[in-house]
């Protein structure tokens, strides 16, 4: 095994979850296609390797954890080469953070939600 290629994402509807990973974070989509009678939709951020799957969810059981992937913790960390720079980009999008940028050891972090609240990281390495 070499990396991790792709990650699935449980959503409630495609549409507005490529609206928000494109037009919010930047994403860009690298697969828009029928898939019987569901998408295989793939998102990835500019040269990154890794892709997110958008998959919808249909059962009970699905959707009652689009919001909460990760349980209390973050479902994605996103690095970054200007923490500070970027929470003002998206605060000025619209998106909800728990908090300001914070720097310690590690470098420099804000914890912020998607569309449907699940939490991700925004890192910048010291």
């Amino acid at each position: 095994m070499r990396q991790i290629k792709i990650i699935s994402l449980l959503v409630r509807n495609y549409d507005e979850a490529i609206q928000f990973y494109t037009e919010k974070l930047g994403f860009k989509v690298i697969e828009d296609a029928a898939f019987g009678d569901r998408r295989w939709v793939t998102l990835s951020l500019p040269g990154d390797l890794c892709s997110l799957a958008l998959e919808s969810a249909k059962s009970s059981e699905d959707l009652a954890i689009v919001s909460k992937q990760a349980g209390s913790f973050p479902l994605l960390a996103l690095d970054t080469a200007d923490c500070s720079g970027d929470y003002k980009a998206l605060t000025a999008r619209g998106l909800k953070f728990h908090g300001k940028p914070e720097t310690g050891p590690w470098g420099t972090g804000v914890l912020f939600e998607d569309l449907y609240g699940n939490k991700i990281f925004l890192s910048q390495e010291a």
